[in-house]
């Protein structure tokens, strides 16, 4: 059982999806168990950290696996680069901040250069830079992002593609949570997906227990964007970007007195810095996204992406069948 699109053709993979390299929970093992279920996994190289990502390369083990970047934070660190393109990965996305200076270096690494987007014209500068596949980014995303949404910009960056640079493939990110949502993103002119807040809801994720159970008590509804957790942690995110996590105690206390916030950032620092060491989803943040209502256990990432297909296919065939 397959879905065969441009974006399985040109990575040589049997399932149109790639999970997202969210920082700090998509490590090598959960990058590897979605590429040996026939999607394409990617290791988030978050904020760099060598030792780090040597680490989590070696959980990979043999898996043909890719990495992202928060490419603002790369451009503090370029060095991170060279490490990555040593292991020879098969695709580098950047994310949140101009491809352009890492662009031409990656693609003549053999590396296909993925480039998430949050808005039309981020899409046509990455195409500027070459992009092989662009992610169109919508606000229901967890973790960081901006406000368009999915069903809207993926066919408005489709249509600029088809425009502009039709070889240029074509992912939807942001509220892909089953099979429902990926055939969707096929019909809105996506040649896959990337998907994040469901396989961070793997076994395989390197999430923490209690987040995990927290994101399962939770419904979309239960989510929010905010900026006050890039606060505490004294992170300099650009202020284009917030990012959505769960509603909860540190939440409560802080969105909406961000001045107040950054009067004690150092004393909030060390506090949420323990929290997130522990695992407290109550200190700290979950980063899941409106996903989270369809979210109902935390299984292998293969059993999730199975399903996923499986549920897609289904939907296209009842789909056929609604034609006269």
């Amino acid at each position: 059982m397959t879905l065969t699109t441009r974006l399985t053709e040109a990575l040589g993979i049997r399932h149109p999806i790639i999970s997202a390299p969210m920082a700090f929970a998509a490590g090598g093992k959960l990058a590897a168990a979605v590429s040996e279920a026939g999607g394409l996994g990617l290791i988030g190289g978050g904020y760099g950290d060598a030792d780090w990502l040597e680490a989590e390369w070696r959980n990979a083990g043999n898996a043909a696996v890719g990495c992202g970047f928060i490419t603002w934070s790369l451009k503090k660190q370029p060095h991170l680069l060279a490490l990555v393109l040593a292991h020879r990965p098969k695709a580098i996305c950047l994310s949140f901040g101009n491809p352009e200076p890492f662009a031409a270096r990656i693609k003549e690494s053999g590396a296909k250069l993925i480039c998430q987007v949050q808005t039309r014209r981020d899409a046509e500068h990455a195409i500027a830079c070459g992009a092989d596949i662009i992610a169109a980014q919508g606000t229901e995303a967890g973790g960081h992002g901006e406000k368009r949404a999915t069903m809207t910009l993926v066919p408005e960056v489709a249509d600029l593609i088809a425009a502009r640079s039709p070889e240029t493939l074509l992912c939807a990110a942001g509220g892909i949570a089953d099979g429902r949502a990926l055939a969707a993103a096929l019909m809105l002119g996506a040649d896959g997906v990337l998907v994040g807040s469901r396989l961070w809801a793997s076994r395989e994720a390197n999430v923490a227990p209690a987040m995990h159970a927290a994101a399962l008590a939770a419904t979309g509804d239960d989510t929010i964007r905010s900026q006050v957790m890039d606060l505490a942690r004294k992170l300099d995110w650009p202020s284009r970007y917030t990012a959505r996590v769960l509603r909860n105690s540190f939440i409560s206390r802080w969105h909406g007195r961000e001045e107040a916030l950054a009067t004690v950032a150092d004393e909030e620092a060390a506090k949420y810095r323990a929290a997130w060491s522990a695992g407290d989803a109550e200190n700290s943040n979950t980063f899941v996204g409106e996903g989270a209502g369809l979210i109902y256990s935390v299984e292998p990432a293969g059993e999730i992406i199975g399903r996923m297909v499986a549920e897609a296919e289904a939907r296209i065939r009842a789909g056929r069948a609604m034609i006269a």
